[in-house]
């Protein structure tokens, strides 16, 4: 997890964000406004194509920099599973919305009778097909989002994940969501997404749909691939077993500490020319040797090579 603020993480998500309000909302511009009359299948998978390209690029484009979320729905579960800290997080989706803003302005600077037709690709809730049913749309953003996410964490979190393959994975994903999910609801699947366009065009109705729906889905994916999958591919950390080792060793310590104190309470025999070799003392512990005996075992001997060595050197006096 990274444990510091990264501004220049921040400034990435905010391109990446852009790219996406930015080339997506045009497709359906283009589309739908300029070169169709409303919603068509070829409509459809332009801008399904449109989303997963811009997608997909800025994964492999900032992917080693910042992650490339470019979505709240994605930073969020990521810092539940603290793989970012929460202040970078924060800064994410919020460079996240600005990026978002920007690129929408960007639109309506470039074309603000055609984008206005369409409130500048703002997702406009649940469609006639669901019945405008807004538990309806609810429901389809939240299994959109859980499988956008899943892909994201399989394949780009995952340490075992086959390598290259994230940002075409993720893009690929992307437009096989929208290919299904614009008719549906728009496909959001990302509050930035939606909230873009929303400022620009003034066009607010039912966006907490696509601020609640998004959200909710990528925790539940974030939580269950991290901690069914991703978890256990990752090595287990080196504090584990540092602070394991310490601790064995400021144990012995101890044992060495009581066995001294021990072994000075006993009566000494002193002998001429010979260094008296203390008796072990008898334990009163089951015969299965303990930890402290064990110890007690390489202590002893090493006393007695140390005093024999002593002795040896006497006799040559």
């Amino acid at each position: 997890m990274t444990s510091l603020v990264n501004p220049r993480n921040w400034f990435a998500e905010a391109i990446g964000t852009y790219a996406l309000v930015f080339f997506g909302p045009l497709a359906i511009i283009l589309s739908v406004v300029a070169f169709g009359d409303g919603l068509s299948i070829e409509s459809i998978i332009m801008i399904a194509l449109a989303h997963g390209a811009a997608v997909g690029l800025m994964v492999y484009a900032f992917g080693h920099i910042s992650g490339a979320h470019i979505n709240p729905a994605v930073t969020i579960p990521m810092m539940i599973t603290k793989k970012i800290s929460v202040g970078d997080g924060i800064g994410y989706i919020i460079f996240q919305l600005i990026g978002a803003v920007i690129a929408a302005f960007s639109l309506k600077a470039i074309l603000p009778e055609l984008g206005a037709k369409v409130n500048f690709g703002t997702q406009g809730g649940p469609s006639e097909l669901l019945n405008s049913s807004i538990m309806a749309g609810i429901t389809v953003e939240i299994i959109l989002t859980f499988f956008l996410v899943t892909v994201i964490f399989l394949t780009a979190v995952h340490k075992k994940a086959p390598a290259g393959i994230h940002g075409i994975s993720i893009g690929g994903m992307v437009f096989l969501l929208h290919i299904v999910g614009v008719p549906l609801t728009g496909a959001s699947m990302n509050p930035a997404r939606t909230f873009g366009p929303a400022v620009v065009s003034g066009f607010w109705e039912l966006h907490w749909l696509y601020w609640l729906a998004p959200i909710v889905g990528g925790i539940i994916a974030g939580v269950i691939m991290n901690y069914v999958f991703v978890n256990n591919a990752e090595p287990k950390t080196k504090s584990v077993s540092r602070s394991s080792s310490t601790g064995k060793s400021q144990k012995l310590e101890q044992y060495e500490k009581q066995y001294l104190s021990r072994l000075e309470k006993e009566p000494t025999k002193e002998e001429t020319k010979k260094v008296s070799i203390p008796r072990r003392v008898q334990s009163k512990k089951p015969k299965s040797a303990s930890e402290l005996e064990k110890y007690e075992k390489r202590y002893l001997a090493r006393l007695e090579k140390q005093s024999q060595t002593n002795v040896d050197s006497t006799d040559e006096e």
